[in-house]
């Protein structure tokens, strides 16, 4: 399609894995790292459960969170 459309819902959610991202070959079967879903990075060592999905901490964000960390700790148009 062009041009490319997204769309997010509103009260969405962002995951994140729970091994911070690297591009070494010896990585690449580090689910830990390359997958989002909480059935898989429950169980993890680094994995943070959320108290609070509204906090900037934990594994799961609602967007409006991710969006406002964006805008005040990243300096991102949002």
């Amino acid at each position: 399609m062009h041009p490319l459309r997204i769309y997010l819902y509103k009260d969405g959610l962002a995951r994140f894995a729970s091994v911070k991202y690297n591009d070494e070959l010896t990585s690449l079967n580090d689910r830990y790292m390359h997958l989002t879903n909480y059935s898989i990075n429950r169980l993890s060592k680094n994995y943070t459960p959320n108290e609070d999905f509204s906090a900037c901490e934990g594994h799961k964000w609602t967007l409006q969170t991710l969006f406002q960390y964006l805008k005040t700790e990243q300096n991102v148009d949002t």
